[in-house]
């Protein structure tokens, strides 16, 4: 029987496989994000800005397909969605199409 190896190195946790984050990686969740800020203003200059206005959240679903949620209320507990739009927009968060149509209602 041989004695367990007790050298540093044999002592040393192991670390996982995961490599870190790369700038690329990293600018790809900023530019996600400044698009989703791109499109809700587009949502906003097209709709118009209803009274108690809350937020416009804006959920990637896949590709350049998102659902848009217009949230209204005094504050979040009594709020409420008073519309909501599936929609395609470009790289430059430009709405392409969407269903229903955004439409000036305020």
């Amino acid at each position: 029987m041989s004695a367990p190896d007790l050298t540093p190195d044999a002592r040393r946790p192991t670390k996982p496989n995961t490599p870190p984050s790369t700038p690329a990686e990293d600018l790809g969740t900023v530019t996600q994000g400044r698009l989703q800020d791109l499109i809700r203003k587009q949502v906003v200059r097209s709709l118009g800005s209803p009274a108690d206005l809350l937020a416009i959240h804006v959920r990637p679903l896949w590709d350049d397909r998102y659902r848009v949620n217009v949230v209204v209320g005094k504050e979040y507990t009594s709020s409420k969605i008073i519309q909501s739009y599936f929609l395609a927009a470009d790289s430059d968060g430009n709405i392409i199409r969407s269903s229903p149509e955004v439409t000036r209602l305020y």
